[in-house]
């Protein structure tokens, strides 16, 4: 991975806890340049203290991805630092207790303009500048598993990680198109993850949940394969569990099922028995 080397420069918004600051621990181990931003200072300052500790020369900044302007300042003084950007890590995102599709429109219009809209405008104000420089580059999105299933119970967080896995796919593929590119977009795809938004709904890590640093081992091992898809496992998910939750949720639509069929009352006995072929 050329991209991930020492001089090299790596942007992480949502950096200054979990998934994202166990990613820039990596890159700094790398000998690489450290963005993060994350849209509080003091656990931002913190984070930016630890990395420098490993050695990295880090710019930490305040960052709100759900304005355009704000990540403009973030690339400006990345660029007036560092020169260049080899790899963003759009990873900025938020959670909040679900209700039905018809209420809280606020709060769903938060989540989207994090999660998704965040992302957007992280690749909008970054990518021209890493396509100028022609050298090799990642661009990692962090979606989730719900923007694949997309269980009921939170459906401003499902459509906004949806919106996730749409949108880096369509990067997959104008990269692919593009003339002398050397970039390549993945998708994040975390499995239960304890991290601090998870840890504002559950005070106490479950056995359950997997932790960011073996989160980060596995993104880590799927760059080097050169993944698009990294769909990452936690103590009680499994890739073979995963991998028929989501076929069950592909075959509702090529069978005309019910919406949802896999928590359809009328159906729960035959997704039962199919789990269980496994």
């Amino acid at each position: 991975m050329d991209w991930m080397a020492q001089g090299k420069t790596a942007v992480i918004t949502g950096g200054a806890g979990g998934i994202g600051l166990e990613a820039a621990r990596r890159y700094a181990m790398a000998g690489m340049n450290v963005v993060i931003s994350d849209v509080k200072e003091e656990p931002l300052q913190q984070a930016a203290e630890e990395l420098r500790q490993l050695g990295a020369e880090v710019l930490a900044k305040v960052t709100d991805v759900r304005e355009v302007a704000s990540m403009e300042a973030l690339r400006d003084a990345t660029l007036d630092r560092f020169g260049k950007v080899h790899c963003l890590m759009n990873n900025a995102g938020i959670a909040s207790a679900g209700t039905k599709p018809w209420e809280n429109l606020e709060a769903a219009e938060n989540i989207l303009a994090v999660n998704m809209m965040g992302v957007i405008h992280g690749c909008h104000v970054f990518i021209p500048s890493m396509l100028a420089h022609g050298e090799q580059g990642v661009v990692i999105n962090t979606g989730s598993k719900q923007g694949i299933t997309r269980p009921p119970g939170s459906y401003a967080y499902n459509l906004s990680k949806s919106g996730v896995l749409a949108y880096t796919e369509s990067l997959a593929h104008a990269f692919r198109n593009e003339d002398e590119c050397r970039l390549s977009s993945h998708l994040l795809v975390p499995g239960f993850v304890y991290t601090p938004m998870i840890a504002q709904f559950i005070p106490e890590k479950p056995a359950f949940a997997a932790t960011a640093e073996e989160t980060v081992d596995f993104l880590m091992k799927s760059l080097m394969r050169g993944d698009f898809y990294i769909i990452c496992p936690d103590p009680e998910t499994p890739r073979e569990l995963d991998e028929r939750r989501i076929q069950w949720n592909t075959d509702d639509i090529i069978k005309n099922r019910p919406a949802l069929s896999r928590w359809h009352p009328e159906f729960e006995k035959t997704f039962k028995a199919y789990i269980e072929e496994m």
